[in-house]
């Protein structure tokens, strides 16, 4: 990503120009003060040099904040809605040494789930719209808040995913909940979005991350003595009945299948 194409140094040029401008405006304002000095004390030999400087601060705020704007030439519009703009963020975060990686149309950056919302000029992190889509800004507020603890209740999730189970286990026919069933993910996933647009509340990017977070608390048993297993595919299931997530190392993991047994 270099040269034009680049947002970061579109930007970085853009602010330098606007650092100009404000130079400029510095200038405007210093010079209106000295008018105003003279108007206030009646020296009539600096108050018409005091119109000339000001004027001259004046048309030079104009002709710098007119290069700057000319400046800013971005289009936007074909960046953002192509794949620069994930490639750019994937570069900006190695070489900031924050871990991102790129799975389907999102980024995912542990614990956080990223897409781009292009027609919104805005980034969507996890359920939270970002507008700040300067790359080194960005990556940097991610990597602020990957150093706050974790936000999730893996507990309530685990009574939910027990729950739902338990109803997929009987729909088949009788209860075999002691049997230890294993019930795909992608029938436990649309348990938990039956309606339409619901799917969209809650993505499957999103389903598979929060089976990541509970793979990885530790958290196993639901109140009741139920103990979870999460099963990964044996390699041979078509893509449609696997949940798929990049681990905070990167690695692909694979999610099949949940069983719950109860613990003696």
């Amino acid at each position: 990503m270099d040269g034009l194409t680049s947002l970061e140094k579109s930007l970085a040029k853009t602010e330098s120009d606007a650092d100009a401008a404000l130079r400029a405006a510095t200038a405007v304002v210093s010079s209106l003060k000295k008018f105003r000095v003279a108007a206030k004390t009646g020296n009539l030999r600096e108050l018409r040099r005091a119109i000339e400087v000001a004027e001259e601060a004046i048309s030079a705020l104009r002709q710098q904040f007119s290069n700057a704007k000319e400046g800013w030439d971005f289009n936007e519009e074909t960046y953002l809605s192509g794949r620069a703009f994930s490639l750019e963020i994937l570069e900006a975060a190695e070489q900031m040494g924050v871990k991102i990686f790129e799975q389907d149309d999102r980024l995912y950056c542990y614990p956080f789930l990223i897409r781009i919302l292009p027609n919104e000029r805005a980034i969507l992190i996890d359920k939270k719209r970002d507008r700040g889509l300067r790359p080194s800004i960005f990556v940097n507020h991610l990597r602020e808040l990957q150093n706050k603890p974790v936000r999730f209740r893996s507990e309530a999730f685990l009574e939910s995913l027990c729950s739902v189970y338990a109803t997929a286990v009987k729909t088949r026919g009788k209860d075999r909940q002691g049997e230890a069933a294993v019930i795909p993910l992608v029938e436990i996933y649309g348990m938990l979005t039956p309606l339409p647009g619901h799917s969209k509340e809650y993505s499957r990017q999103e389903f598979g991350r929060d089976l990541y977070l509970l793979d990885q608390s530790g958290v196993t048993t639901t109140r009741e003595g139920k103990r979870v297993s999460l099963h990964t595919a044996r390699g041979n299931e078509p893509d449609s009945k696997v949940i798929p997530i990049v681990t905070r190392d990167g690695q692909m993991k694979r999610y099949y299948g949940i069983s719950f047994t109860q613990e003696r």
